[in-house]
């Protein structure tokens, strides 16, 4: 598996669910490889002192760590009902990610961060704020 060189879909970075987040610049079709998730590979030792918001656990001592402005995926944001998903290729260790559903020009690609960001990272920070979860609470 790897990003066709001949055809990725255009993204671009704009105001999102929570800060910055990206966004679709034209149509991307359903099963469609987005984008990688990329940044510098990491032990889980490292992961616990840098303790950054971007990074991306591959597997049991291996993460990405996404934080630098430049690695565009670092941007993909939380929803609880996302329009895409992270892919962990083994033989490489690399992350992609799809799309799950057709994805509009204009609208914000998202994935699921999964339970343990939830319960370390959201929950203390107030809670989701995804359009699920935003209108869930307001109903």
């Amino acid at each position: 598996m790897s990003l066709n060189d001949n055809y990725r879909p255009a993204v671009e970075i704009g105001s999102g669910i929570e800060g910055e987040g990206l966004f679709a610049a034209e149509s991307i079709p359903k099963g469609q490889l987005i984008i990688e998730y990329t940044g510098e590979r990491v032990d889980d030792a490292e992961s616990e002192r840098r303790g950054g918001r971007y990074l991306f656990e591959v597997k049991k001592d291996l993460v990405i760590d996404g934080s630098h402005p430049s690695h565009t995926a670092r941007y993909i944001n939380h929803a609880c009902k996302p329009n895409a998903e992270a892919e962990h290729e083994v033989t490489e260790d690399r992350v992609y990610i799809r799309a799950l559903r057709k994805i509009r020009p204009g609208e914000e690609i998202t994935i699921n961060y999964g339970e343990e960001y939830m319960k370390d990272i959201l929950i203390p920070d107030g809670g989701c704020r995804c359009p699920a979860c935003k209108a869930a609470t307001s109903t």
